[in-house]
């Protein structure tokens, strides 16, 4: 253990034995590896019957594979857990102020009530109230949205003081209400006025679903505004007609700031990473709190907890000063555990993320994260610059703003400076500014925070922490059918590859400014989707197409290299399902990962890697789509039984069924090889390649061939697939001859 002492606010664990096996694979690993590259580079100076092309092409996907694969071993190098105890922590009036960060874009993708359901949460959290200050960008402007904020503190002043009086721990009203009485852990209270309060608080909530409802169904939702209006920040206050509450309870309210920035059609907005920068400007001179949560608009607060907890590390002073965040895991609330999109994200935070924990801390993540404001406004700041003009030339014109930042600014929060506010989420404030740049959350990606996290944090020598406790701090809402996951990663894998592709590739620009082993890991998130669908695509095609023309492309199972090949890809099936079954997954579950990668390898990390290429020769503008959070009540039964729902594009679904039929021809033409002519000592290897690939993606053959419901592949999209098929045959047949 890190820390030894009794009053430690923290501990930090660090698992020896798993750190022994995971260096003891890599090692064996690497061994095999070596062997398999120079059995292949070795076939360039035999004298072979075996066209030079097909091997050249695979033999580039195994090289490709492996520098993938030994980037991710930095990840498995020294990985730690964190024990913290908020107990120890100073007396409630020496705690820091946090503000919070929400953020949502679209009411018809976002539902109203779900996203004032996060605010409510967040208003919730066991923090002083005083202290707690919650913001709410809407980038679509949407009055709706500004209705329901303020419904929502009408109703918060009912459900705050519940929450705090009988210490319930689901800070969340739907997900609360939603869960049966006798199965609810908060229930156990008992006592009559305990379930006449809890009736009466149920019964506030129903009246403000249905008139936040009422506003969705009647209300001006912003898509008539098409990213053109006008900057909108109000402060959320007690109505003077409103009585109904006492006010010794009304008064311990945390600020509530509904935030909607200005957008024109002339002036870049630069999507999320633009509107967390226009409440950072704005909160500058509202509560200008040192710290800051940054929560998606779905990720409720499911433990008021968290708050403290992050203050374990922040208050810690040997941590202190270099700490810029405390990264707390994404869990999701409606995945099923037939997890067939893998949406809980497992490996990413059950294993990556604690392997960066022990070495520079993980990348920012988007949601669920504690940062410190400071770490936000670059290096400039951080050198105590008063230099006004400089600081102008900087941040911005706002003289409010700057003194925010000389911490010479006193924040009104009754009567804040709103049209200072005005300026400051007004779209040409940041012209001729380093917003974007070097301040604030970055623009060069649309993944904002794994860029942030790496150019503007961790290059600067911040370094952050993971917090994994046993009860989940946050849950949101995960994808549930495949167009939605799909999308998702097509838009991950696309900022990803803008950043290797850019000045800030992190194996050139991190090397010098963070640890090796930190690069590393940046460097493989940010190349792996090229990697993966370079790789992939040639596996799933290559050995295949000389399959059907009876080339033989590795070793026979008489040759000492076969067992070397057997041995790489045993390797690698164990090490993962070794992973999912110690995360406390299930062997399905390795099924259900096993496909997914496969599926987003020749799709997603496909199309996000081209529209990465074309943004950088400019060939396309950048653009993002949120997650859809509506439910969809069919796909959902579908996704709880383990289903899946093909109702996706065709850009998705021909690849996808193209592929696995060329592996279920091939796979026959080679039995009929093995059986008529006894090449199964020559063809083992390319034999077994295109019957994994059918095995592990059956759910396609099945909804191409055997379903009839709604979700399945249509019979156009199979038929097209079918006629890709025949062309790569065609083709493959001409280019190896």
């Amino acid at each position: 253990m890190d820390q030894s002492s009794n009053a430690a606010m923290h501990l930090c664990h660090v698992n020896k034995l798993t750190i022994f096996i995971n260096r003891t694979y890599t090692v064996i690993h690497s061994v095999a590896l070596s062997f398999l590259l120079y059995y292949r580079a070795s076939f360039f100076f035999r004298d072979t019957k075996t066209p030079i092309l097909p091997s050249l092409i695979v033999f580039a996907a195994e090289l490709v594979s492996s520098f993938e694969w030994l980037l991710s071993q930095a990840y498995r190098w020294r990985p730690v857990s964190r024990t913290v105890f908020p107990e120890r922590l100073p007396e409630d009036d020496e705690l820091p102020a946090v503000d919070v960060f929400i953020c949502t874009a679209d009411p018809d993708k976002e539902p109203p009530v779900e996203v004032m359901n996060t605010v409510i949460s967040a208003m919730t959290l066991d923090y002083p109230p005083e202290k707690l200050h919650v913001y709410l960008s809407d980038d679509a402007g949407a009055a709706v949205t500004l209705n329901a904020m303020r419904e929502a503190w009408t109703f918060a002043k009912w459900w705050i003081p519940f929450c705090k009086r009988y210490k319930i721990k689901c800070r969340s009203p739907k997900a609360y209400f939603s869960v049966a009485e006798d199965e609810n852990e908060d229930d156990d209270l008992g006592g009559a006025d305990f379930i006449k309060e809890r009736q009466i608080v149920q019964e506030k909530y129903e009246v403000f679903t249905e008139r936040v409802r009422e506003y969705a169904r009647h209300g001006d939702t912003g898509n008539g505004k098409h990213g053109d209006h006008s900057a909108v920040i109000e402060v959320i206050q007690e109505s003077s007609s409103d009585h109904a509450f006492e006010e010794n309870e009304a008064k311990n309210m945390p600020l509530l700031v509904y935030v909607s920035r200005e957008k024109r059609p002339s002036h870049a907005h630069h999507f999320k990473a633009g509107a967390l920068n226009v409440l950072l400007r704005v909160s500058g001179v509202i509560s200008n709190s040192p710290f800051i949560l940054g929560l998606d608009c779905d990720m409720y607060c499911n433990d008021p907890s968290s708050a403290r907890q992050a203050m374990c590390f922040h208050l810690d002073p040997k941590l202190s000063p270099t700490l810029a965040l405390v990264q707390f895991p994404q869990k999701f609330h409606n995945i099923s555990k037939n997890d067939i999109y893998d949406s809980q994200l497992r490996e990413l935070f059950s294993v990556l993320w604690q392997g960066l924990d022990g070495l520079q801390g993980p990348c920012l993540s988007g949601t669920g994260y504690y940062i410190k404001r400071l770490s936000l406004y670059g290096k400039f700041l951080k050198e105590d610059h008063e230099d006004l003009m400089e600081l102008r030339q900087y941040a911005g014109p706002s003289s409010e703003f700057i003194k925010s930042l000389l911490g010479n600014h006193n924040p009104n929060m009754k009567m804040p400076r709103l049209a200072e506010t005005q300026q400051l989420a007004s779209c040409t404030y940041e012209d001729g500014t380093k917003w974007g740049g070097e301040a604030g959350f970055l623009y060069a990606s649309v993944v904002e925070d794994y860029f942030t996290g790496f150019a503007s944090l961790h290059c600067k020598g911040w370094n952050s922490v993971y917090c994994n406790p046993p009860r989940p701090q946050f849950l949101g809402s995960g994808t549930t059918n495949l167009n939605d996951a799909l999308v998702q990663r097509t838009r991950w894998s696309s900022g990803l590859v803008d950043v290797a592709i850019s000045r800030y590739c992190p194996l050139i620009y991190g090397l010098s400014k963070m640890s090796f082993l930190e690069s590393m890991c940046y460097a493989w998130l940010a190349i792996y989707p090229i990697c993966r669908f370079f790789s992939l695509w040639c596996f799933a095609t290559i050995p295949q197409l000389c399959l059907i023309k009876g080339i033989s492309l590795y070793p026979e199972v008489s040759s000492s290299y076969f067992w070397i090949f057997s041995l790489v890809f045993l390797l690698s099936v164990l090490r993962h399902l070794h992973e999912v079954l110690t995360t406390e997954a299930s062997l399905q579950h390795w099924i259900y990962e096993q496909r997914i990668w496969m599926m987003k390898a020749v799709t997603s990390h496909l199309y996000g890697s081209l529209d990465a290429f074309m943004k950088k020769f400019g060939l396309r503008e950048a653009s993002f789509f949120p997650t859809n959070k509506v439910d969809d009540v069919e796909q959902l039964q579908r996704h709880i039984a383990g289903v899946f729902d093909f109702r996706t594009s065709a850009l998705f679904l021909v690849p996808l069924a193209s592929l696995v039929i060329l592996n279920m021809a091939s796979f026959c033409v080679g039995i009929s090889r093995v059986i008529f002519q006894g090449e199964l000592e020559k063809l083992f290897i390319q034999v077994f390649i295109p019957f994994y690939a059918v095995v592990v993606n059956y759910p396609i053959i099945e909804g191409m061939l055997i379903r009839k419901d709604s979700g399945r592949i249509p019979p156009s999209v199979t038929l097209l697939s079918a006629t890709a098929s025949i062309i790569f045959c065609v083709l493959g047949s001409i280019i190896f001859m």
